[in-house]
């Protein structure tokens, strides 16, 4: 049985914080008749489902390579961004269909004390709950539990908007403002929804590293070719994308044709050492060609040369 690790551990952190929230959530929602507390109820039963995705990305996203997945199995967590993300549409369209009824068919606010307060301790809960998450996100680079923090992160601002919803109704004696306040709640998850699908796609694009990531490794090949004081003639053809946490960097070098083989494979190793103790969970291949070699006929490359 596969031992739980830390990503695993948090995100039953979330499916637990969630599972609580959505039973308040029904609870004040039928006292007090607030189709914006039954939304939210909706976006946390999505978000529930949402984060037991999450949970089984990492899961899987542990598991070392293997025969049938020799590149490891990093890109469930990217498709599982785009699977919480589609659910994410998916409340955002029933919290719009109950709020629209809802105007055409309004109710009084009941016991909106304890709506109210349900709301303050969903969105209490999920600032804690989702600055735990993102900081393991952040530290072990999942974008299975970055999606489900910024899941809570929404909730956040949609319980509070609820509560003050319910505190202009309150105020006002404007039950219409029930119905609005929903759909703006639908109408920032939408935002959400396309943010985050849009991310996890360009990664299952094989997007290449970020600027900075790629100005690190030039960094790292130029302080090696320095100390081989010549063995090194030049780097090209280099090549970056990242699946899961795994960055995976490809590039070119020619050497010195009178190195041995045993003198290029130390020069490879030790720029596959460097780059990975700079950029962590990191998977180098370098090429070498030989210097005045021509490139093969066959071997056609797209990418921009350094």
């Amino acid at each position: 049985m596969q031992k739980l690790d830390r990503k695993s551990k948090t995100a039953l952190l979330s499916i637990g914080s969630n599972t609580m929230l959505i039973i308040l959530k029904i609870l004040a929602g039928v006292l007090s008749g607030s189709v914006s507390i039954i939304s939210e109820a909706i976006h946390s039963s999505m978000d529930l489902m949402a984060s037991l995705v999450a949970f089984m990305a990492v899961r899987t996203s542990s598991k070392p390579a293997d025969r049938e997945h020799p590149y490891g199995h990093g890109k469930i967590e990217n498709i599982s961004g785009i699977v919480e993300g589609l659910l994410i549409f998916i409340a955002a369209g029933l919290i719009i269909f109950e709020a629209v009824k809802k105007i055409f068919e309004p109710a009084e606010i009941e016991a909106a004390g304890i709506a109210i307060a349900v709301m303050l301790i969903a969105a209490v809960t999920n600032y804690f709950v989702s600055k735990i998450l993102y900081k393991v996100a952040q530290e072990e680079d999942s974008m299975a539990l970055e999606a489900d923090a910024l899941h809570l992160k929404t909730d956040i601002y949609t319980s509070l908007g609820v509560g003050i919803g319910i505190v202009l109704i309150q105020l006002t004696g404007f039950i219409w403002l029930d119905s609005i306040v929903a759909i703006l709640v639908a109408l920032l998850i939408v935002k959400e929804a396309w943010e985050l699908c849009r991310n996890a796609l360009e990664f299952l694009m094989d997007r290449r590293l970020s600027d900075d990531e790629e100005q690190e490794i030039i960094n790292v090949i130029e302080k090696v070719k320095i100390e081989c004081a010549g063995e090194i003639i030049d780097y090209h053809k280099l090549k970056t994308r990242k699946s899961g946490n795994i960055r995976h960097i490809d590039f070119h070098i020619t050497v010195d044709p009178g190195l041995t083989v045993t003198e290029a494979h130390d020069i490879v190793g030790c720029l596959k050492k460097q780059l990975c103790e700079q950029l962590k969970k990191t998977r180098v291949n370098v090429h070498i060609d030989p210097y005045n070699h021509p490139e093969d006929e066959d071997s056609v490359d797209y990418s921009n040369s350094l």
